[in-house]
């Protein structure tokens, strides 16, 4: 084995493990923000966190993926660590972004829900009579 296939083979052993744990932690830790973006239901939090780890596998698995090749030839174990820090660097960015990204998204939709009223206006108690005045 050359340097260029173990630096591919401790990127994939590192890159698609750090996926995995992000993906649950923020399934775990990300429901209660969920629960409140919704108004306490549950059940729309609970699937549009699942949803979410979904989207989440696909596009970062996929990216790792697609950013696997190597441009330049790996050479010596200083080769191996500076392409894989590169690609794992690149990898952490992407899945910080994307985290970002996902919490501006669910503040905005639940600061637009904050501005309407929660329930309709209250009717009135009482009527005027015009014809009296």
């Amino acid at each position: 084995m050359n340097e260029t296939v173990i630096t591919y083979a401790l990127y994939l052993l590192t890159a698609v493990p750090m996926t995995i744990w992000v993906a649950r932690t923020l399934h775990k830790n990300g429901r209660v923000f969920l629960v409140e973006c919704f108004h306490e239901n549950e059940e729309l939090a609970d699937s549009v966190n699942h949803l979410l780890v979904v989207g989440f596998y696909l596009i970062n698995i996929g990216f790792v993926a697609l950013y696997l090749k190597v441009v330049q030839d790996v050479v010596a174990v200083r080769g191996v660590f500076e392409a894989l820090s590169a690609k794992i660097g690149v990898v952490m960015l992407v899945l910080g972004a994307m985290h970002f990204f996902n919490i501006y998204l669910f503040t905005r939709i639940r600061k637009r829900d904050d501005r309407r009223p929660a329930v309709p206006p209250v009717p009135p108690t009482y009527r005027t009579n015009p014809e009296a005045h």
